[in-house]
């Protein structure tokens, strides 16, 4: 017996005694009922075998019928239930109380199959919303300068700002398809196969560098300090999580603002930090900053689709690693300096008054 409830094969026995035991308690009270009024005498054997087995089958007959309905009634229960299920009815519950262990267990187990599904469900659908949007914005933008291109009477330089876009917005669908491939393969990914030993320093200034024409545009001050670190990991997957962390920090740092970055090691494990002196976030955002398609903004800005730092966590986490967000803001504003987020309508990213976001990559190292 387990909280107060039996075990399945424990229940079965208990059944077949009292079926038994009452089956032989009411052969036993009709024997002395007849023996009483004399029905008994003057007969042989034959019939008051017939009479008893008679008697003994209806009586376990009747029993049996009373227990096994107790007993399948849960379990029909789940059998419907699941139905229901595969009908794509997810939010079906049902009821755990039973005796016996087993089928409780079972009916718990069937409720959170259910909330799993739930969640998957809103999960699906959710995602396909937010790839259907982000895919039909670039589109919709290919089709209408397409659409001016036709006009031949566009000047070179007309034409020339239209073709740009097009190649613009090509660049979005190619970076969303290939982030969420990405992400579709690391879901259930183990990357033991895929390590090998690699200057981390070095990786990093070879992906500064990449953002040279930006930060330079921007006239961005980059404080720069990295320790030398061999590092054991999947260098094209950890590639994607700089690339991330540092094309938002260029983004989200106002004109002459200050970026910086650390490659710290300790005993155990190396830290990388990318701070910017941007917008910030707010608490509201910081609790929502590494999921799928999440923009600090309800009008899906531009600059982003919101799947970098979802990829980024996800391939620190692959490492046995962690990401965090921090961005400790005087005056808390609704928007971010975050994967696909832009400063609120009407404000400065370079003027509003904040302390940045960092960002801080916690790896550990091969013993």
């Amino acid at each position: 017996m387990k909280n107060g409830k039996l075990k399945i094969i424990f229940f079965f026995s208990l059944m077949i005694f009292v079926i038994m035991f009452i089956t032989l308690l009411v052969l036993s009270a009709a024997t002395i009922f007849l023996i009483h009024f004399g029905i008994l005498t003057g007969h042989g054997p034959k019939p008051l075998l017939i009479v008893f087995a008679l008697m003994s089958l209806a009586v376990s007959t009747i029993l049996s019928n009373v227990c096994i309905r107790k007993m399948v009634r849960p379990i029909l229960e789940i059998n419907e239930a699941a139905q229901k299920v595969a009908r794509g009815d997810f939010e079906v519950k049902v009821s755990e109380q039973s005796i016996m262990a087993e089928v409780s267990a079972m009916a718990h187990n069937f409720n959170l199959m259910t909330q799993e599904l739930a969640g998957m469900e809103t999960f699906r659908s959710d995602f396909i919303s937010n790839v259907s949007h982000e895919f039909k914005t670039p589109l919709s933008a290919i089709e209408g300068y397409a659409t001016l291109l036709q006009d031949k009477t566009l000047t070179a330089q007309k034409r020339e700002f239209y073709v740009s876009k097009i190649l613009y917005n090509s660049r979005r669908l190619s970076t969303l398809t290939g982030n969420i491939l990405l992400l579709s393969r690391l879901e259930n990914q183990e990357i033991n196969g895929s390590q090998e030993w690699f200057s981390l320093d070095e990786q990093l200034r070879q992906i500064i560098l990449l953002f040279e024409n930006q930060w330079t545009e921007k006239n961005l001050d980059m404080d720069i300090e990295l320790e030398s670190v061999a590092y054991y990991g999947n260098p094209n997957l950890l590639a994607q999580v700089w690339q991330n962390l540092i094309d938002n920090a260029v983004k989200f740092t106002g004109e002459g603002g200050r970026i910086s970055i650390r490659l710290n090691r300790s005993a155990s494990s190396v830290r990388v930090s990318v701070s910017d002196t941007g917008i910030g976030m707010s608490e509201e955002v910081k609790g929502h900053v590494f999921e799928r398609f999440y923009q600090g903004d309800s009008s899906h800005s531009t600059q982003g689709n919101g799947l970098g730092l979802a990829l980024a966590q996800r391939i620190v986490l692959l490492h046995g690693g962690s990401i965090e967000a921090e961005s400790p803001l005087e005056n808390p504003v609704p928007a971010s300096a975050t994967d696909g987020t832009s400063p609120a309508a009407g404000t400065d990213s370079g003027t509003q008054k904040g302390r940045g976001t960092t960002f801080l990559v916690t790896l550990p190292l091969k013993s």
